[in-house]
């Protein structure tokens, strides 16, 4: 019985020697590049203002104005010093990778990044906070400088502020989700060469 031999037999042979750890390597910066790039989607949604191809909601006009009296005159969501886009990271740990924010991540300032991730990433309840005569006055220099005029208020003494939902992360994540599969496939084949 004569066997005849049809193929690239050399490359074959190539791909076969020292297969299960070529697989391993292969599989493991295929892994870390997918989870790169999905955080510069994210970092590039944020910078673009559409995570996803989602618009992020504009910040309000008292935002503004009150970002105006503390120097900063940038109109963006979610970036007023870039503390939270810049704590976005990426942790590989075996076969899972982390995508996001710390719990460690703490702003210039001191403040926990993940509390204020969450917080924009879903919205915040109402809060409720007694007003002074002071914030009263910086509230009504808001407000003009908004292009407000300021009313008398309901006289309560008090001021209710939420925070709406602006999500950045799962936008990011649902866009990168597509595809997915066939863009590790590729980067496997293109580490191991075929």
């Amino acid at each position: 019985m004569a066997v005849l031999r049809t193929g690239d037999w050399a490359r074959a042979r190539r791909l076969l020697t020292g297969a299960p750890e070529r697989l391993r390597a292969a599989t493991s910066t295929a892994l870390r590049q997918e989870a790169h790039a999905l955080r510069n989607e994210i970092v590039q949604g944020l910078t673009k203002q559409a995570p996803g191809g989602e618009a992020i909601k504009p910040p309000s006009p008292l935002t503004l104005a009150a970002r105006q009296f503390k120097g900063f005159d940038g109109t963006k969501s979610l970036l007023v010093r870039g503390d939270l886009r810049n704590s976005i990271s990426v942790i590989v740990d075996g076969d899972e990778v982390f995508i996001g924010i710390l719990r460690s991540a703490r702003s210039k300032d001191g403040k926990s990044l993940v509390d204020l991730a969450k917080l924009h990433e879903f919205g915040g309840s109402p809060v409720v906070i007694p007003m002074t005569p002071k914030m009263r006055r910086f509230l009504f220099a808001l407000l003009r400088k908004a292009g407000k005029e300021p009313t008398g208020g309901s006289g309560r003494g008090v001021i209710v502020v939420q925070v709406p939902a602006r999500p950045f992360l799962r936008p990011a994540f649902d866009k990168f989700r597509q595809g997915a599969s066939h863009r590790f496939l590729e980067r496997v084949a293109k580490e191991l060469g075929c």
